[in-house]
Protein backbone atom coordinates (compact mmCIF):
# COMPACT_ATOMS: atom_id res chain seq x y z
CA UNK A 1 0.00 0.00 0.00
CA UNK A 2 1.48 3.19 -0.81
CA UNK A 3 1.65 5.84 1.74
CA UNK A 4 -0.33 8.88 1.61
CA UNK A 5 0.18 11.32 4.50
CA UNK A 6 -3.07 13.08 4.16
CA UNK A 7 -5.56 9.71 5.13
CA UNK A 8 -6.36 9.45 8.94
CA UNK A 9 -6.50 6.39 10.45
CA UNK A 10 -9.70 6.89 12.16
CA UNK A 11 -12.31 9.88 12.81
CA UNK A 12 -13.32 12.34 14.81
CA UNK A 13 -14.95 15.68 15.29
CA UNK A 14 -11.55 16.94 13.87
CA UNK A 15 -13.23 16.47 10.36
CA UNK A 16 -16.43 18.59 10.96
CA UNK A 17 -15.51 21.20 13.27
CA UNK A 18 -13.33 23.82 10.57
CA UNK A 19 -14.03 27.21 12.25
CA UNK A 20 -15.22 28.06 7.86
CA UNK A 21 -15.21 26.43 4.71
CA UNK A 22 -12.06 27.68 4.03
CA UNK A 23 -10.96 28.09 7.28
CA UNK A 24 -10.95 31.96 7.64
CA UNK A 25 -11.67 33.02 11.04
CA UNK A 26 -14.07 35.91 12.44
CA UNK A 27 -11.89 38.59 13.95
CA UNK A 28 -12.05 38.96 18.07
CA UNK A 29 -14.01 35.77 18.13
CA UNK A 30 -12.42 33.24 20.81
CA UNK A 31 -12.93 29.43 19.38
CA UNK A 32 -12.95 26.16 21.15
CA UNK A 33 -10.55 23.12 20.00
CA UNK A 34 -12.37 20.45 21.80
CA UNK A 35 -10.07 17.80 23.86
CA UNK A 36 -8.63 15.15 21.60
CA UNK A 37 -9.51 17.55 18.34
CA UNK A 38 -7.90 19.91 15.70
CA UNK A 39 -8.73 22.52 14.22
CA UNK A 40 -7.26 24.60 11.47
CA UNK A 41 -7.22 28.32 10.63
CA UNK A 42 -6.16 30.63 7.38
CA UNK A 43 -4.05 33.54 8.56
CA UNK A 44 -3.71 36.78 6.97
CA UNK A 45 -0.25 38.07 6.70
CA UNK A 46 -0.25 40.52 10.04
CA UNK A 47 -2.79 38.54 11.59
CA UNK A 48 -2.05 37.87 15.24
CA UNK A 49 -3.42 34.51 16.87
CA UNK A 50 -3.44 33.52 20.24
CA UNK A 51 -3.64 30.12 21.87
CA UNK A 52 -5.36 30.22 25.41
CA UNK A 53 -4.48 27.00 27.84
CA UNK A 54 -7.49 27.65 29.82
CA UNK A 55 -7.20 24.50 32.21
CA UNK A 56 -3.35 25.06 32.01
CA UNK A 57 -2.40 21.83 31.47
CA UNK A 58 -3.09 20.95 27.92
CA UNK A 59 -0.51 20.55 25.25
CA UNK A 60 -0.75 21.75 22.21
CA UNK A 61 0.65 20.30 18.97
CA UNK A 62 1.26 23.23 16.64
CA UNK A 63 1.90 23.27 13.00
CA UNK A 64 2.04 26.23 10.12
CA UNK A 65 1.65 25.81 6.81
CA UNK A 66 2.64 28.44 3.58
CA UNK A 67 -0.50 29.07 1.43
CA UNK A 68 -1.13 28.61 -1.63
CA UNK A 69 1.55 26.38 -1.52
CA UNK A 70 1.09 23.92 1.12
CA UNK A 71 4.47 22.14 0.44
CA UNK A 72 6.33 25.11 2.18
CA UNK A 73 5.06 24.64 6.15
CA UNK A 74 7.08 25.36 9.80
CA UNK A 75 9.89 23.37 10.34
CA UNK A 76 11.16 22.69 13.97
CA UNK A 77 14.25 21.07 12.25
CA UNK A 78 14.83 24.16 10.22
CA UNK A 79 14.43 26.61 13.13
CA UNK A 80 16.93 24.93 15.80
CA UNK A 81 19.43 26.43 12.95
CA UNK A 82 17.94 29.31 12.59
CA UNK A 83 17.57 30.23 16.20
CA UNK A 84 20.50 28.03 17.62
CA UNK A 85 18.56 26.78 20.54
CA UNK A 86 15.57 24.20 20.49
CA UNK A 87 13.72 26.65 22.57
CA UNK A 88 11.66 29.44 20.74
CA UNK A 89 10.65 32.46 22.85
CA UNK A 90 9.11 35.73 22.54
CA UNK A 91 10.59 37.73 19.89
CA UNK A 92 11.86 34.29 17.29
CA UNK A 93 10.74 34.01 14.10
CA UNK A 94 10.02 30.83 13.25
CA UNK A 95 11.33 29.69 9.98
CA UNK A 96 9.79 26.75 7.19
CA UNK A 97 11.25 23.81 5.13
CA UNK A 98 12.59 26.62 2.99
CA UNK A 99 14.38 28.88 5.50
CA UNK A 100 11.54 31.68 5.39
CA UNK A 101 9.83 33.38 8.65
CA UNK A 102 6.55 32.66 8.55
CA UNK A 103 5.55 33.11 12.28
CA UNK A 104 6.76 35.52 14.91
CA UNK A 105 6.44 34.00 18.53
CA UNK A 106 5.28 37.73 19.92
CA UNK A 107 4.25 36.30 23.81
CA UNK A 108 4.32 34.04 26.07
CA UNK A 109 2.76 33.79 29.42
CA UNK A 110 3.96 30.88 30.57
CA UNK A 111 7.27 29.81 32.01
CA UNK A 112 8.21 29.44 28.17
CA UNK A 113 8.68 25.50 28.80
CA UNK A 114 7.51 23.84 25.16
CA UNK A 115 8.84 20.98 22.93
CA UNK A 116 10.56 20.98 19.56
CA UNK A 117 11.64 17.52 19.74
CA UNK A 118 9.55 15.58 19.71
CA UNK A 119 7.37 14.17 16.69
CA UNK A 120 3.69 14.36 17.03
CA UNK A 121 1.47 11.27 18.56
CA UNK A 122 -0.10 8.65 15.67
CA UNK A 123 -1.94 5.94 15.99
CA UNK A 124 1.30 3.51 16.30
CA UNK A 125 2.54 5.30 19.16
CA UNK A 126 -0.27 4.64 21.40
CA UNK A 127 -0.03 1.49 19.77
CA UNK A 128 3.63 0.55 21.17
CA UNK A 129 2.02 2.27 24.86
CA UNK A 130 -0.65 -0.47 24.62
CA UNK A 131 -3.78 0.86 23.59
CA UNK A 132 -6.42 -2.10 22.02
CA UNK A 133 -8.26 -0.12 19.84
CA UNK A 134 -8.11 3.10 17.86
CA UNK A 135 -6.85 6.29 19.90
CA UNK A 136 -7.51 9.46 19.06
CA UNK A 137 -3.98 11.68 17.57
CA UNK A 138 -2.28 14.31 16.39
CA UNK A 139 -1.28 13.37 13.55
CA UNK A 140 -5.09 12.18 12.29
CA UNK A 141 -6.24 15.69 13.87
CA UNK A 142 -4.04 17.40 11.64
CA UNK A 143 -4.58 15.01 8.58
CA UNK A 144 -8.40 16.17 9.36
CA UNK A 145 -8.67 19.67 10.03
CA UNK A 146 -6.45 20.42 7.31
CA UNK A 147 -9.10 17.89 5.16
CA UNK A 148 -11.96 20.09 6.87
CA UNK A 149 -11.27 23.41 5.08
CA UNK A 150 -10.40 21.58 1.37
CA UNK A 151 -6.46 20.99 1.68
CA UNK A 152 -4.66 17.79 1.65
CA UNK A 153 -1.78 17.47 3.79
CA UNK A 154 1.69 17.45 1.88
CA UNK A 155 3.76 15.80 4.58
CA UNK A 156 3.76 15.21 8.33
CA UNK A 157 6.21 17.88 10.04
CA UNK A 158 7.36 17.61 13.09
CA UNK A 159 5.19 20.15 15.64
CA UNK A 160 5.96 22.99 17.66
CA UNK A 161 4.81 21.13 20.77
CA UNK A 162 3.69 24.07 23.07
CA UNK A 163 3.47 23.84 26.87
CA UNK A 164 4.63 20.41 26.24
CA UNK A 165 7.72 19.17 28.73
CA UNK A 166 10.38 17.14 27.49
CA UNK A 167 13.72 18.15 29.44
CA UNK A 168 16.44 16.81 27.26
CA UNK A 169 19.42 15.67 29.71
CA UNK A 170 23.30 16.27 29.25
CA UNK A 171 23.40 12.32 28.06
CA UNK A 172 20.91 13.09 25.35
CA UNK A 173 18.18 11.04 27.12
CA UNK A 174 14.70 12.68 27.23
CA UNK A 175 11.52 11.98 30.00
CA UNK A 176 7.88 13.06 29.35
CA UNK A 177 6.95 15.26 32.11
CA UNK A 178 3.94 17.42 33.04
CA UNK A 179 3.25 20.66 31.48
CA UNK A 180 5.01 23.90 34.06
CA UNK A 181 1.84 26.23 32.06
CA UNK A 182 -1.08 27.57 34.71
CA UNK A 183 -4.44 28.00 34.08
CA UNK A 184 -5.27 30.75 31.35
CA UNK A 185 -1.87 30.83 30.33
CA UNK A 186 -1.29 32.09 26.46
CA UNK A 187 0.96 32.16 23.27
CA UNK A 188 0.61 34.74 20.59
CA UNK A 189 2.18 34.97 16.90
CA UNK A 190 2.08 36.77 14.39
CA UNK A 191 1.48 35.67 10.77
CA UNK A 192 4.46 36.93 8.51
CA UNK A 193 2.84 35.28 5.33
CA UNK A 194 -0.32 33.89 4.53
CA UNK A 195 -0.57 30.92 5.90
CA UNK A 196 -2.81 28.18 8.13
CA UNK A 197 -2.28 27.32 11.14
CA UNK A 198 -3.25 23.99 12.90
CA UNK A 199 -3.65 23.45 16.59
CA UNK A 200 -4.54 20.11 17.77
CA UNK A 201 -5.84 19.30 21.96
CA UNK A 202 -3.11 16.35 22.18
CA UNK A 203 -5.18 13.13 22.83
CA UNK A 204 -2.16 11.95 25.16
CA UNK A 205 -3.39 10.28 28.08
CA UNK A 206 -0.81 6.89 28.26
CA UNK A 207 2.06 9.70 29.60
CA UNK A 208 2.20 12.14 31.84
CA UNK A 209 2.48 15.32 29.62
CA UNK A 210 -0.88 16.50 29.77
CA UNK A 211 -0.43 16.37 33.62
CA UNK A 212 -0.73 13.81 35.97
CA UNK A 213 -4.01 12.21 36.93
CA UNK A 214 -5.57 14.32 34.67
CA UNK A 215 -7.06 13.98 31.25
CA UNK A 216 -6.77 15.67 27.95
CA UNK A 217 -8.50 19.13 28.06
CA UNK A 218 -9.66 22.14 25.61
CA UNK A 219 -7.75 24.90 24.10
CA UNK A 220 -8.79 28.49 22.91
CA UNK A 221 -7.55 30.31 20.31
CA UNK A 222 -8.78 33.68 18.62
CA UNK A 223 -7.50 36.12 15.56
CA UNK A 224 -6.90 39.60 15.54
CA UNK A 225 -5.79 41.99 12.79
Amino acid sequence: MTFDPSLPSGQNASATSAVSKDGRPTYQQTYTIAPRTGRAVQLLKGDILTVTNPSGHQVCDFWAFRIPNVKEYMSMAHCHTALNNILPKPGDELVTNNRTAILRFLEDTSPGIHDTVIAACDAMRYQQLGAKEYHDNCTDNLRMALTAIGLSLPAIPAPFNIWMNIPVARDGAVSWEPPLSKKGDYVCFEALLDCVAVMSACPQDMTPVNGIDTQPDRLEFSVTK
